[in-house]
């Protein structure tokens, strides 16, 4: 049995079971997946915004002056039907 209380299994097994880093690193975990889904989340509804924001950028910094004012209008009609919509949806849930 003297083996046994060196050996690197029962080391192994009392860190597994007795250490409570472990929950402690659990906690990272869970902060570390809301922080991902709270990235997908904002990616999911920002996305087509910043998308057509890089979209003028590119064209004005290319001097694509009439390309960038296009997508411009562009992007700012869509969000324009985005917004009434949104506004439509929160009226129809306080009715």
């Amino acid at each position: 049995m003297k083996s046994w209380n060196r050996s690197l299994t029962k080391k192994v097994l009392c860190r597994l079971l007795g250490d409570r880093a472990g929950g402690v690193m659990m906690e990272y975990v869970i902060l570390a997946v809301l922080i991902a889904a709270a990235v997908v989340v904002a990616v999911a509804m920002f996305g087509k915004t910043l998308v057509g924001m890089f979209d003028v950028a590119a064209k004005g910094a290319t001097a694509d002056h009439s390309g960038a004012k296009t997508a411009q209008t562009a992007t700012q009609s869509e969000q324009k039907s985005k917004a009434q919509e949104a506004k439509q949806y929160h009226d129809s849930m306080h009715k």
